[in-house]
């Protein structure tokens, strides 16, 4: 049997290559090429293993034939066309673990640099200045650490922290109050965070709802003299009013390992008093250097010799006799986790996802993994149907598998419950046909739509005039309606309006939805 071919085109540890041989494949060490090569080369292997020098584009993969798996020895894949190598089939695998020791000590480092201003006051000794008297420094020991993010890195700068004898405050959406009493942190609302924290550190990924985190209102919600670090993504952190920040006072001092624009050879924190910056050095450690190659080997020999897949972002774990019953089941599933991932309020720490009808007869392990990708993807970029229900597990949320045998009222159903700080919320949706999904409940409330694109989700007093009023705000803000559902408890009472959109709306449009008469909750939606 021919051995599968695996081309390494970027420089890692050489047991990666030790590794793939002895898992089986055969393979070339081919570094440094330009895209032209790489193209001309591509097409003669089953698998490519990179690090971020090889920019894996459309032109690649349309050349590269035989190819089955790409392999990214770490976390990061901008450096991949995934929706083009999807549609070719070829499967994405990262290491979205193998950083996060080195990441979380930079971040402990730089805590230290900036509570004792070190860079500064090594320049000016080296400059012969020996400014005793000009540097005074802050403890540790006894201050509060706010951590904006308790996942696999977070939850290790937190152990540390409290080994520094340090108070840890957490703000994650995910973070279960069990999980907190395991971590020895005191779980938070990020207001609450702001004003308790001495030092923050972020450790989240950034999307739309993590981005600027820490804008200008949440910086002047923090304690005055804070000191705030972020070896995470650049973008967590408004970079203009963090300078003015420091300029005034207001915060002591800053570390920044990532900038929102990368690589920052020009900044305007750049010369700021108390400001410290390092070029994204998270991950440079030789032992993480050596983790990541070693596990991108091991993920990539697995799936090329016996099909197994560890940390695919762009394929869940099916058989190919499941699969075809399951797809219209799980985009289902999935987007009833992005309605309630994106409506439900306060921490997310229970789910329940129950099915009947003909969803009961099929395994309920991928329907359940698209829920909690399409729940947990608004808040982490790296989440899919496959790494979903291991980052849910870290986090602490209890997920509930329901299977009911029962009838109902359509001849397949999925229901998704999450336990809020404002009670259960519920949706509900069921298959028109044999794949056209469809929401038929939200919070209690029938209501008939399909979740697609931009949306717009309402709650107001069920009154004559209303949907006038609202088409005509939207009409006279250029704002074209495609789909118009509704639904109400009862006459007079409580109502729901969900519009599909052709476009995104603006905050400020959000705000005069919000006040027009009557109205409770004005929410945009993206699916």
């Amino acid at each position: 049997m021919t051995k599968p071919r695996v081309l390494i085109s970027d420089k890692m540890d050489p047991n990666a290559e030790r590794i793939l041989k002895e898992g089986g494949c055969d393979v070339d060490v081919i570094t440094g090429e330009t895209p032209e090569q790489l193209i001309a080369r591509i097409g003669d292997y089953d698998g490519l293993a990179i690090r971020s020098s090889t920019k894996v584009t459309a032109e690649v993969l349309a050349a590269a034939k035989n190819l089955k798996v790409i392999g990214r020895a770490g976390i990061g894949v901008d450096n991949v066309d995934i929706p083009a190598a999807s549609s070719q089939g070829v499967v994405v695998m990262n290491t979205p673990f193998g950083n996060s020791i080195t990441t979380a000590e930079h971040a402990i480092a730089l805590m230290f640099a900036v509570a004792r201003q070190i860079p500064d006051a090594n320049e000016q000794t080296q400059d012969g200045k020996w400014p005793k008297n000009a540097f005074m420094g802050v403890e540790l020991t006894g201050k509060t650490l706010g951590l904006i993010g308790a996942g696999n890195i977070g939850s290790i700068v937190a152990s540390r922290a409290l080994g520094l004898r340090m108070k840890v405050v957490a703000f994650d959406p995910f973070l279960t109050p069990e999980r907190a009493v395991e971590l020895g942190v005191e779980k938070a609302d990020l207001d609450t965070l702001l004003a308790k924290a001495d030092f923050i550190t972020l450790h989240t990924p950034l999307t739309d709802q993590t981005r600027n985190i820490l804008s200008a209102e949440n910086l002047a919600k923090t304690k005055k003299g804070v000191r705030i670090v972020n070896c995470a993504r650049g973008g967590l952190i408004d970079e203009a009013a963090l300078k003015e920040g420091l300029e005034s006072g207001h915060i002591a001092g800053a570390a920044l390992d990532v900038f929102a624009n990368e690589p920052a050879k020009d900044s305007p924190l750049f010369g700021t008093k108390n400001f410290i910056c390092t070029p994204h050095l998270g991950a440079s450690t030789s032992e993480a250097q050596v983790n990541v190659a070693l596990q991108v080997a091991e993920q990539i020999a697995d799936y090329l010799v016996n099909g197994g897949i560890t940390n695919a972002l762009n394929v869940p774990s099916l058989s190919a006799e499941e699969a075809p019953k399951l797809r219209p089941y799980m985009s289902l599933a999935e987007k009833l986790g992005s309605l309630v991932g994106q409506l439900a309020h306060g921490n997310l720490d229970k789910i329940s996802i129950e099915v009947e009808g003909d969803a009961a007869q099929l395994n309920q392990k991928p329907i359940t993994a698209a829920v909690l990708a399409g729940m947990m993807k608004h808040y982490s970029q790296a989440v899919n149907m496959v790494n979903a229900p291991y980052l849910a597990k870290e986090r602490g949320i209890d997920v509930r598998e329901v299977r009911h045998d029962r009838e109902g009222v359509y001849q397949t159903l999925v229901r998704v419950t999450v336990a809020t700080s404002q009670g259960d919320r519920s949706v509900a949706g069921t298959l028109f046909g044999a794949d056209n999904p469809r929401l038929v409940e939200i919070f209690g409330i029938g209501i008939e739509a399909e979740l697609e694109g931009d949306m717009l989700y309402i709650v107001n007093e069920d009154a004559p005039g209303f949907i006038g009023s609202i088409g005509s705000l939207l009409g006279e803000n250029g704002i074209n309606i495609g789909t118009f559902h509704l639904g109400r408890r009862v006459a007079g009472g409580e109502a729901i309006l969900l519009l599909s959109i052709d476009g995104s709306i603006s905050q400020e449009l959000v705000k005069q939805a919000c006040d027009l008469p009557g109205v409770k909750l004005v929410k945009p939606l993206a699916f």
